[in-house]
């Protein structure tokens, strides 16, 4: 009887999975009830009353046009409570279909990590995934489903302000960082409730912006489109991107937004995305402005029609796209596709279920206020620091110093911390940033003196206060000086032509140095600075960006070597604009400039063609040595592989971690190759006289490009192998060749 009666229970419950219809279903037969004018708020996406972003819309129908169902989205809204009361006005509309809340978070929510840019330097793909976790944890818990993040754009140009919201330069690195990323903010799977939708951004090419101006235009080949800036977006699809956004920018006199090759043709077409385009913020509508359109009607007929699928902040859709389907100017096909692709993303999030699933006050205060939230982020910054030199070993500091002069317009500051794009969390208040004045009071021992003195302003052409500075550098035993740029000086609508040091500050740094007295020298920044005359003659500079919440604490733990800093430069640092874009992978020309031969090569009269400090490039507090490089064929297949070894070696006096880098060089081909290319990298931990043996399998993936006709393949030839500690400290170098 028992056995009949679980059985019973298993047959049903088979019955009732069986019947159970699939999300697709369930979207086709809700689409099916929809009017016209439902299907085009589903594309419709709204700013609410926190924006961060964009410039302020004001719409007095907002509410009515919610319950009417003439609003898909919105766009910072921030909160249980707040999301929580929009939802509510959704569940009023006549189908109840849920709305989706997005939201800027780039590099953390309340616990803000390091700018992306100085994550990337910390090379470190797991530690990176998980900061964009817990970003994920801490959104989610406040009612969003959906960041505008990752930002993958590859970029060769400091001046480009958005260069902080990316991952550098280099498109290996990238992609391998895009992936993670994506990994990070959606989790095991979408629905999960601590997963939100990844956004990508922005499709494509942006940061290849004419002068590094935001918003500019974007003319390339499409060799270099394919094989520099479309692989890192082609890796956060393969790590199941939920959305994807377009950008401002033309790409050969085509606006993107409007732009089917790259959306239709490619993104939905080649790579089989199955998720939804958003445009970025009121571009559907710039497209007037570019020259293209000629008035919003044309605009939003060109958009769909190229694929994008939402319309943020335009009202192009709203305003036009009903009229553009009944006059047979856009197929309803193309509409229906379109809204599928939002309702999907709903359903897959668990909204038709539980509209206010994410809106929950007791999720929120606990995800908000996670300790081990803070404990990550410190770790995540303590690994973005890049050191740039420690010529007298200086650093680290002992925590017995007696006297420390503490000095800079950035030492007691706290918002300042958290850099461009960090979450205005208007509730909550500044103390949990740890400011750098604080994070040294925590480190040092009791018998240690702080000494503080601001200097001179960030921009201020002032130097009143330079004597104070100076006396009290005088009554100490080492100088710590923490100078940079303001947090608004980079991101986006943050372009610089001048990208030096700003206002005073290196005029500080000279009369300080007459004091005699050690010097640490701390740059703050969300891009590659310039600063020669420091980098010429200061021994001691650690470039520590933008780290977060924990800044304060994180640079303490480097200084004081609690943590022995690992950073390499995901981009590399010009010695003046005029040599922009400077990049490590570039080809060698007819004429190069070897050892700095000038006449009648490919190089400036008045200045190296090398950066200042090359992408890869830092340093740690011990000393690596790397030996006994093999191959373990000298030829190989390209449907065969070759195992590449090295032991490297802590040769120095801490325990330290090294990122060894492999690159490659194709000697020769059908298009010039780069004179070499990130492949494969890999980050070790050694004790003091630990040796370890690092292998990496070079296939032929790593072997193959772009050619003249856009077909991915690799060539038979000769390939140079190169093991370093940076693109420029190449220490251990063999060849092989590719046979047919």
């Amino acid at each position: 009887m028992r056995k009949s009666i679980i059985l019973l229970f298993l047959v049903s419950t088979f019955l009732g999975f069986s019947q159970q219809k699939t999300i697709d279903q369930r979207v086709e037969d809700l689409i099916k009830k929809m009017t016209l004018e439902e299907k085009v708020g589903q594309l419709n996406q709204y700013t609410g009353d926190n924006t961060i972003t964009g410039p302020l819309t004001i719409n007095n129908n907002k509410q009515a046009e919610i319950k009417a169902g003439k609003i898909g989205s919105m766009l910072n809204v921030i909160g249980y409570q707040y999301t929580r009361q929009y939802q509510e006005l959704a569940m009023q509309s006549r189908l109840k279909i849920p709305l989706l809340f997005g939201l800027d978070v780039i590099h953390g929510y309340k616990t803000t990590f390091p700018i992306p840019l100085a994550e990337s330097a910390s090379w470190d793909m797991a530690a990176i995934e998980q900061g964009a976790r817990i970003a994920a944890t801490e959104a989610s818990a406040s009612g969003i489903h959906w960041t505008f993040a990752p930002m993958v754009d590859i970029s060769r140009d400091p001046r480009w302000g958005r260069v902080m919201e990316g991952a550098g330069e280099d498109t290996y690195l990238g992609s391998k960082i895009a992936f993670a990323r994506v990994r990070g903010f959606q989790g095991n799977k979408l629905g999960d409730i601590n997963s939100i939708m990844a956004c990508v951004k922005h499709f494509a090419a942006y940061g290849a912006a004419v002068g590094g101006r935001d918003y500019n235009s974007v003319d390339m080949s499409d060799r270099m489109l394919w094989e520099t800036y479309l692989p890192p977006f082609k890796a956060a699809l393969d790590a199941g991107a939920a959305t994807f956004m377009n950008s401002f920018n033309d790409i050969n006199g085509i606006p993107a937004t409007a732009n089917k090759y790259i959306q239709r043709d490619i993104l939905k077409g080649k790579w089989g995305f199955k998720g939804f385009v958003v445009s970025d913020w009121g571009s559907i509508g710039e497209m007037i402005t570019h020259g293209y359109a000629k008035d919003g009607k044309e605009a939003a007929q060109m958009a769909i029609m190229a694929g994008n699928d939402m319309d943020m902040e335009s009202n192009a859709y709203h305003n036009n796209l009903e009229q553009l389907v009944k006059e047979n100017k856009v197929p309803m096909a193309v509409v229906d596709d379109a809204v599928k692709r939002i309702l999907r993303k709903k359903f897959q999030l668990g909204l038709f279920d539980n509209p206010f699933k994410y809106c929950n006050q007791e999720r929120q205060n606990k995800e908000l206020n996670n300790p081990e939230h803070t404990k990550i982020a410190r770790e995540m910054a303590t690994k973005s620091i890049v050191l740039l030199k420690n010529e007298k070993n200086v650093l680290p500091l002992s925590k017995e110093t007696k006297t420390i002069a503490f000095i800079g317009p950035m030492v007691k500051a706290k918002r300042i911390n958290h850099g461009f794009w960090a979450v205005d969390l208007k509730e909550i208040d500044s103390t949990y940033i740890v400011s750098q004045w604080e994070g040294l009071e925590n480190k040092v021992g009791k018998n240690t003196k702080l000494l503080f003195a601001k200097g001179c302003g960030i921009k201020s052409e002032s130097k009143a206060d330079f004597q104070e500075a100076i006396d009290v550098a005088n009554q100490a035993d080492v100088v710590i000086l923490s100078i940079g740029e303001a947090y608004n000086m980079s991101g986006e609508a943050k372009s610089r032509s001048n990208i030096h040091l700003p206002g005073v500050q290196e005029d500080l740094i000279k009369e300080l140095q007459k004091t005699g007295k050690p010097i640490v020298i701390l740059i703050n920044a969300g891009r590659p600075l310039i600063f020669n005359w420091t980098a010429d003659n200061m021994p001691t500079i650690v470039y520590t960006w933008w780290l977060g919440s924990e800044a304060g604490n994180a640079i303490a733990d480097v200084l004081f070597g609690d943590y022995n800093p690992s950073g390499k430069l995901p981009m590399s640092f010009p010695r003046e604009e005029g040599q922009i874009p400077v990049y490590y992978n570039h080809f060698n020309t007819g004429r190069p400039s070897i050892n700095e031969d000038k006449i009648y090569k490919s190089a400036y009269i008045d200045l190296s063609n090398s950066p200042k400090f090359p992408f890869g490039y830092g340093l740690s507090y011990t000393t690596f040595q790397y030996s006994d490089l093999k191959l373990s064929k000298s030829k190989m297949k390209s449907n065969e592989t070759i195992e590449v070894s090295a032991t490297i070696t802590n040769t120095g006096k801490f325990a330290g971690e090294e990122v060894i880098q492999l690159y490659l060089q194709d000697k020769f081909g059908s298009v010039v190759r780069p004179i070499l290319e990130l492949k494969d990298f890999q980050k070790i931990k050694l004790e003091v006289g630990e040796s370890k043996e690092v292998k990496f399998v070079i296939d032929n993936s790593k072997l193959s490009f772009y050619n003249s006709k856009l077909q991915f393949q690799s060539e038979p030839g000769d390939f140079d192998i190169m093991l370093g500690s940076s693109s420029s400290d190449i220490r251990l170098k063999s060849n092989f060749e590719l046979i047919k």
